[in-house]
């Protein structure tokens, strides 16, 4: 059992990476874009806050551990998210390399859930609480973020434009910058509170399906673990992502960037302080910033990419479940089941 709890402890380290390494340069991306900040500068501000954020997001862990699945103890539980994880990571790693931003958060879940069906279907232990998680942590996130991020950010674009119609166009460049040099912070905080607090769930639930912790604490080591891990992908930095949200998704100035980035914010610190709920990154800052992109006088959408990005926003839980049921049939005779 131990030697499957090291395995998932190193799977949901790697996942931390690969999110930091993903997501959080998205975070700044538009800031970049913009030249509010530099893109050295802007990944060290994003490194900075994420660690700060995962860091604190140990209280929240508790919440999100609680709220997702119940898994069987022993090894069957632990394989379940073995499983999960190498899916989720396998699927990160594709979408990297094709520079789309999806969420970690939806493909972990996906990974869980058909790791869960798999075991089921050998012989092992349910996993309860799958359809809450589903429903809750997956389809109305999916479904509602995005669209609330689009319409918060289109809408937020006229009171700005408004505020600024009579204050020439490069002072109001000159203050959007710094604004959004302050909102880029921001949201790498909401990054580090909400995902960090994903990777020490995980961690919990590991932990207390090889029966080393009741659940009712989070300890030390893996708040700082999640901070570290979650930080040190952010400094390897993966521009893959970056790229496409900055410069291929929709045209965007230093004022739109603001508005995008400060909503953005905003959803991400009300869903993991205020609501617990899980509120994907990717998919918040990638909505808003077409909706603020949307608000102007000139098409500048990339719609094919849009398309593109939608499906596969849409897929990713089910590409995650299949991967995770075949990984998870594939591990079920090393747990003896």
């Amino acid at each position: 059992m131990i030697f499957f709890f090291a395995l998932v402890l190193i799977c949901a380290g790697a996942f931390a990476f690969l999110n930091g390494f993903r997501d959080a340069s998205s975070s700044v991306a538009l800031a970049v874009r913009t030249r509010a900040l530099t893109p050295t500068v802007a990944v060290l501000l994003a490194a900075l806050f994420n660690f700060i954020g995962a860091g604190l997001s140990a209280a929240l862990a508790l919440a999100v551990s609680q709220a997702w699945v119940s898994l069987p103890p022993g090894t069957n539980g632990l394989t379940i998210l073995l499983a999960g994880l190498l899916s989720a990571i396998l699927w990160g790693i594709y979408m990297w390399w094709r520079g789309i931003p999806t969420s970690s958060t939806h493909a972990l879940v996906g990974g869980l859930a058909g790791a869960g069906v798999a075991s089921v279907a050998v012989g092992g232990h349910p996993v309860t609480g799958v359809d809450a998680s589903l429903v809750y942590q997956v389809a109305l996130p999916l479904l509602l973020s995005p669209v609330i991020a689009y319409i918060g950010a289109y809408l937020l674009v006229w009171p700005a434009s408004w505020a600024a119609r009579y204050t020439p166009p490069n002072v109001v460049n000159s203050r959007s910058r710094r604004a959004q040099a302050i909102a880029a912070g921001a949201v790498a905080f909401g990054h580090g509170l909400q995902d960090g607090q994903r990777t020490s769930a995980v961690v919990i639930l590991a932990l207390v399906a090889a029966g080393l912790s009741d659940g009712g604490s989070v300890p030390v080591w893996v708040a700082v673990l999640t901070a570290v891990l979650l930080s040190a992908g952010t400094l390897a930095g993966g521009w893959r992502i970056s790229y496409t949200i900055g410069y291929r998704l929709t045209r965007i100035d230093p004022l739109r960037g603001f508005v995008s980035q400060m909503y953005s914010s905003v959803m991400l610190l009300v869903g993991a302080i205020g609501l617990h709920w899980p509120v994907s990154t990717t998919h918040t800052v990638t909505s808003a910033a077409l909706g603020a992109g949307a608000n102007q006088s000139f098409p500048g959408t990339n719609r094919k990419l849009v398309i593109r990005i939608l499906a596969l926003w849409a897929l990713t839980p089910v590409a995650t479940a299949a991967a995770a049921f075949v990984l998870q049939l594939a591990l079920s005779p090393l747990a003896g089941l």
